[in-house]
């Protein structure tokens, strides 16, 4: 039993409020009972930026009531709005139902969570606080600043919206580590009241920007320098001057140290946008991995699969699965095992039909789809993973050890005719039958479209002939700054037939390998920019005016 998971509402009638944290920024800094709480809310109260960290956890009918903005002066100036977040939280408690109030960073740290909790107590109403990663906490982590070492030191925080001059001057006459909560276009000033409490004008300093995201970026001065450093990376004067920002003054955020702990936007794509045009069922698992490299992934499906036109093939092939027609079934992609399952639940059947029949499967993805079934494949691919990697190790026909000679193939109707002939050679009888069709997928929106043709993607991953021909078909070609990888030779030479200049080829014919590709590729260009005297840039930035147009 989880002993912290909410109780049943004490009073009845009467709901339950989580406060939650919901940290800085980084989705992936959910607690365990963050998640907890948010898939058993009824109701979810943040602001829209929290609201985009949070609400891929809660349930699908969950209700998000738009916060109103009352003060919009406070708004236009940088300074956070009073929003009537306390009534939305107070009339879904009151109608008994389960409410999560999100608050960036943690609740006890961040925010104003403390006068919504009297309310709440106040009425009655039960309630509690999940902890989140604080914000001065998260960033200077994410940023490579340690707050405290073995020798330990003092650490304090200091919000400049609200800091006295008694606060200045306390923390200027130390020589403690100081975490300003301040914004881009002020973070010069709260150096400058430092300076006047005491501290030196050397002393080092960092400022982060959106920080825990992949738009983080960090500046080393100090703070005497602070104002001409951001001047000089052309940051301010900028519109968006109004953006939190976390500064840490102190030795341990001096340059020569973050250099070395600069962990996060030292990843080899960090910020990159990276364009993944596949099937969107396809297209998870190598987002997830491009985002471990720090890059933004943006799926746009260009292949859109349907059902065969005429399914009677598949439906007699299905059938004979179930009455001893096949000694094999070979899968050849994900979308086939999607095929030939929805084919079972529509007849009433599940893994259990596959009893005393040999299962293939052309590669790990395919066999991972396989096993969610309920299916272990007999046969892996143990070197290339594809069609001619799985009729390597394909036992040839022997009618002592076979009483079956037939393999049942289901596959696209634009597949190649590879395998089956393989299998043929080997002495096997084939149904080669067509479980579905990729058809070419809707064109994207505007905005993907002329981010593709005008440079505002970084990279590009193409991981089959038909997604080159098909995103070139929709979008438009992508512009020459951006970064073409390549999943193999094939693909390759249709993306140059198509005008393209191919950057990657990935080593083996495998998504990983192709994601692992551009992650090396990237980190060699950042180091050789490095080893030249240059600052690191993202491919985008190339192009007319990408720099000017970079988001901080």
């Amino acid at each position: 039993m989880n002993p912290t998971a909410p109780n049943l509402p004490a009073i009845p009638g009467h709901g339950h409020v989580t406060f939650l944290g919901a940290g800085p920024g980084d989705p992936g800094l959910l607690t365990l009972r963050a998640v907890e709480a948010l898939a058993r809310a009824d109701v979810l109260v943040a602001e829209e930026d929290v609201l985009g960290v949070v609400r891929s956890h809660a349930r699908g009918d969950v209700s998000t009531p738009q916060l109103t903005v009352v003060d919009e002066a406070s708004t236009a100036a940088g300074i956070p709005a009073i929003r009537d977040a306390a009534n939305l939280v107070m009339e879904a408690a009151r109608s008994g139902r389960r409410v999560v109030r999100a608050i960036a960073g943690d609740p006890g740290l961040d925010g104003w969570a403390g006068e919504e909790m009297l309310a709440c107590a106040a009425e009655g109403i039960p309630f509690e606080v999940v902890p989140g990663v604080a914000t001065a906490v998260g960033v200077p982590a994410y940023a490579g600043v340690p707050l405290r070492d073995a020798q330990g030191a003092d650490v304090r925080f200091i919000d400049a919206r609200t800091a006295s001059g008694r606060c200045w001057s306390e923390v200027g006459a130390s020589d403690a580590t100081a975490v300003v909560t301040t914004t881009l276009d002020t973070v010069s000033a709260a150096a400058g009241e430092l300076v006047s409490a005491g501290r030196k004008p050397d002393t080092p300093m960092t400022v982060t920007v959106a920080g825990t995201t992949t738009r983080q970026r960090t500046w080393s001065a100090t703070l005497g320098t602070v104002a001409q450093v951001l001047k000089q990376a052309k940051v301010l004067p900028s519109p968006d001057g109004h953006q939190p920002v976390i500064a840490v003054v102190g030795e341990r955020s001096s340059a020569a140290q973050r250099d070395q702990l600069a962990w996060f936007e030292s990843k080899p794509l960090f910020g990159w946008r990276v364009l993944v045009p596949r099937t969107k069922e396809q297209s998870a698992s190598l987002s997830d991995q491009l985002r471990s490299y720090g890059a933004v992934p943006h799926e746009v499906p260009t292949i859109a699969v349907e059902p065969p036109r005429t399914p009677q093939q598949m439906e007699r092939a299905v059938k004979g699965l179930v009455t001893g027609r096949y000694e094999w079934i070979a899968f050849t992609s994900v979308n086939a095992v999607k095929a030939v399952r929805e084919k079972f639940e529509e007849y009433g059947l599940d893994a259990r039909a596959f009893a005393g029949i040999k299962v293939a499967a052309v590669g790990e993805q395919t066999a991972a789809s396989l096993v969610e079934f309920g299916v272990k494949p007999d046969l892996v691919p143990s070197g290339e993973q594809s069609a001619a990697g799985l009729l390597e190790d394909w036992p040839p026909y022997d009618p002592v050890f076979d009483p079956i000679d037939r393999v049942f193939l289901p596959r696209a109707d634009i597949a190649t005719e590879t395998l089956v002939a393989g299998l043929i050679e080997l002495g096997w009888e084939v149904d080669d039958v067509t479980a579905y069709r990729t058809v070419r997928a809707s064109p994207p929106p505007a905005d993907t479209r002329e981010a593709i043709k005008g440079g505002g993607f970084d990279a590009v991953l193409f991981t089959s002939s038909s997604t080159v021909r098909n995103l070139v078909g929709i979008a438009g070609k992508p512009h020459n700054v951006t970064v073409i990888a390549c999943i193999g030779p094939a693909t390759a030479k249709t993306a140059e037939e198509h005008g393209l200049r191919v950057d990657v080829l990935s080593p083996e014919p495998s998504v990983n390998r192709l994601a692992e590709a551009l992650a090396e590729f990237g980190a060699a260009r950042r180091d050789a920019a490095r080893e030249a005297g240059e600052t690191p840039c993202r491919p985008s930035e190339r192009r007319p005016g990408g720099r000017r147009r970079r988001t901080t």
